[in-house]
């Protein structure tokens, strides 16, 4: 299979993600100390920033809604320095730039605002069985899920981006299927979890300029015998580890929940895997040459001992960097 025709596949699926509509009234703009990293989280001139909490209250915004306007981009924060620790902080001038929005807190809200199956197939106007089959091919991708009692995946698409396929692609919505999407059909292909993966690592990449976080984003959904394989260097493969961004942040209440879940983190089939492989290359070739790991023999190395978890700890590594949050 050609490089040519993963990268197509792979791209078919690139999206931006969203959150459900808050119901908290819009709080006053809270006081702002400064934080220690200029937007991205890349280091430079202090930012005047506040904590998620305060963030979330100045919007009108859940905490999770928060967490994902930031992935989908509608919200820019920096990584929190010392001493505020771990987390994310938001920039007051973001807040105060949404804020100055007109129809505010509404219009940030409907951007936000994500679907399930039956609401996205109202929004199309179609029926709940070709909204399924638009979806299982990639026609429309999924920016969340959750597990229903029955451990079953429910998925949850993003209303503005219904919209603009309703506004772009008409010819899916009436009418006999392409014939591309029917041979994807017949094939019982279900494209979901694959676009819901890439979503999310395209989310991880866009948050760092670490070419090894990079690298750990494309890393993370490679099942552990093909990363072995791609990254045959137990040092690197800790430090990517340690890197490893979260792609779901709830933890699963059960074994058999966890099962399903760690299914939907690693990737399947022959295109997605050699796609990712393909990015992960990419990634450690940048991270090679202008972050190379110290070794022992290096020097600075020798103190952290010689078990390579320890070895390529933060303080054993050329330029530290906080590990990535997601989403």
């Amino acid at each position: 299979m050609s490089v040519a025709r993963v990268r197509a596949s792979a791209l078919e699926t690139a999206g931006v993600a969203g959150v459900r509509e808050a119901e908290a009234a819009p709080r006053p703009l809270p006081c702002a100390p400064p934080a220690q990293d200029a937007p991205g989280g890349v280091r430079g001139a202090p930012v005047e920033a506040v904590p998620a909490g305060e963030a979330c209250r100045a919007l009108g915004l859940k905490p999770r809604e928060l967490e994902l306007a930031v992935e989908l981009g509608e919200i820019g924060a920096v990584a929190a320095g010392p001493p505020c620790g771990r987390g994310r902080r938001v920039p007051a001038a973001e807040l105060a730039r949404l804020r100055a929005e007109e129809g505010f807190p509404a219009t940030l809200r409907e951007r936000l605002r994500l679907v399930g199956a039956r609401e996205g197939a109202e929004l199309l106007g179609v029926s709940r069985a070709r909204f399924a089959r638009l979806a299982r091919t990639g026609c429309v991708g999924p920016v969340r899920f959750s597990l229903n009692r029955y451990r079953a995946v429910v998925w949850f698409y993003l209303a503005t981006e219904l919209r603009d396929v309703a506004g772009h692609r008409p010819d899916l919505l009436r009418g006999p299927l392409p014939e591309g999407v029917r041979r994807m059909l017949a094939r019982g292909e279900d494209w979901r979890p694959r676009h819901w993966r890439n979503r999310r690592i395209a989310q991880a990449v866009r948050r760092t300029d670490d070419p090894w976080a990079a690298a750990a984003a494309h890393a993370a959904v490679l099942a552990p015998d093909v990363l072995a394989e791609a990254v045959p260097d137990p040092a690197e493969r800790a430090r990517l580890e340690e890197l490893r961004p979260a792609l779901v942040t709830a933890r699963p209440d059960s074994p058999a929940a966890g099962r399903v879940v760690r299914a939907l983190l690693t990737a399947d089939g022959e295109e997605e895997v050699l796609w990712h492989r393909l990015g992960l290359a990419a990634a450690l070739g940048t991270a090679r040459a202008a972050r190379p790991l110290s070794r022992p023999e290096e020097g600075p190395g020798a103190r952290c001992g010689r078990h390579p978890a320890v070895r390529n700890s933060p303080s054993c590594i050329t330029e530290a960097t906080s590990r990535p949050r997601r989403s």
